[in-house]
């Protein structure tokens, strides 16, 4: 919440500001582990030579540019874009006639359009109720695709974290960029596309507000909220740097060895971060 403390700081961006810094200190410490265990060796030397500096000619930059664009699109560009075709196939496949809203509750799409243009009131009210049945169409997909089955297959392994299979489903969409939990998360709930405005978020924020456990306690807490931007902090949950790992590392080991080492250190900070509020009481 936008709330301020001791008078001029925001909470939104302190919360941020702790993440950054958590990140940061963290990401020292590893660094100081892995030179002390699993990359020992003698400090190198720093030596940086600096080109020579004079003024840039177009043609040498169009052609530096194109070459390095060409590399990347290679490298990186085919790594990013298989991992996002997998992503959409797991996100949309299969389609089940489960999933389907059944035709007797459909609205005829011709009919909303004979809908005279002197009556917007009942125009409005026939797209927002077609709008609501292709959120929960699309909420109904995802819950049924291998996605949101794989979501159900990792909830064992989460639920220590204070998450559910819903949050597993977003957890592997936001693969692709962590920002995409927050649009999957609308899907799974059946908010429709989450638009940046203050009422699209609102309208995101109560629906997950309003969710429960089948023991009637709240899913979404604050405490939930922190572990789970812990979570964030130390996932390597972005298909690009893997991929520019793989481009840099000529190798698919490091890549991999980065992927798992940063998960395990999410899953047990997040654990050590939800456990900690537990203790302290926090909801």
């Amino acid at each position: 919440p936008n709330l301020t403390i001791l008078g001029f700081l925001k909470l939104p961006g302190l919360t941020m500001l702790s993440m950054y810094l958590l990140g940061i200190v963290v990401a020292l410490l590893m660094a100081w582990l892995f030179k002390k265990t699993l990359l020992k060796g003698e400090t190198p030397m720093l030596i940086m030579e600096l080109p020579p500096y004079k003024r840039p000619l177009l043609r040498v930059v169009v052609r530096h540019m194109w070459d390095r664009s060409k590399l990347f699109l290679r490298r990186a560009g085919t790594v990013i874009l298989g991992i996002n075709i997998l992503l959409w196939f797991l996100a949309t496949y299969p389609h089940s006639a489960v999933t389907q809203i059944a035709p007797s509750t459909q609205i005829d799409r011709d009919e909303a359009q004979s809908v005279p243009a002197s009556s917007p009131e009942q125009t409005a009210a026939v797209r927002a109720q077609q709008a609501a049945q292709d959120n929960q169409a699309a909420g109904l997909n995802l819950r049924q695709s291998f996605a949101g089955r794989l979501g159900r297959l990792i909830e064992p392994g989460i639920a220590p974290l204070g998450f559910d299979w819903k949050m597993g489903i977003g957890i592997i969409a936001s693969f692709a960029a962590r920002e995409v939990f927050v649009s999957t998360m609308s899907t799974v709930y059946n908010v429709g596309k989450t638009k940046s405005d203050r009422a699209g978020i609102s309208s995101l924020a109560q629906t997950l507000k309003a969710q429960r456990r089948p023991d009637g306690t709240s899913i979404y807490t604050p405490l939930t909220a922190i572990t789970l931007m812990v979570f964030y902090v130390f996932a390597l949950q972005c298909v690009s740097t893997v991929a520019i790992v793989r481009r840099e590392t000529n190798s698919w080991k490091w890549p991999i060895f980065q992927w798992l080492y940063m998960g395990v250190l999410a899953w047990g900070l997040a654990f050590v971060t939800h456990l900690g509020g537990r203790l302290l009481g926090w909801s």
